[in-house]
């Protein structure tokens, strides 16, 4: 059952997008940004985020980028993600 969600997360979130600005958004706001498939909606990246990370995002923002999706998603003051 683990490995099928671990598989399932791969398939919802391609990987973190590493930029000047989305570390910087990382830094200061808690806000990070993650290459997504297009096929998917807020609450599947919620989710797929939550098994992935062990955090809860607060918010999530998407914006179509090219062949995929760019999700912001937004953490609580003081949540983390370890990207690198």
């Amino acid at each position: 059952m683990a490995k099928a969600k671990v598989e399932l997360n791969k398939k919802i979130i391609l990987g973190p997008c590493i930029t000047e600005k989305a570390m910087i958004g990382a830094d200061k706001n808690d806000v990070y940004a993650f290459n997504v498939t297009k096929s998917v909606n807020k609450h599947a990246i919620a989710l797929a985020i939550k098994e992935a990370y062990q955090v809860t995002p607060k918010k999530i923002n998407v914006t179509n980028a090219g062949e995929n999706k760019k999700a912001y998603v937004y953490l609580k003051k003081g949540d983390k993600i370890e990207i690198i």
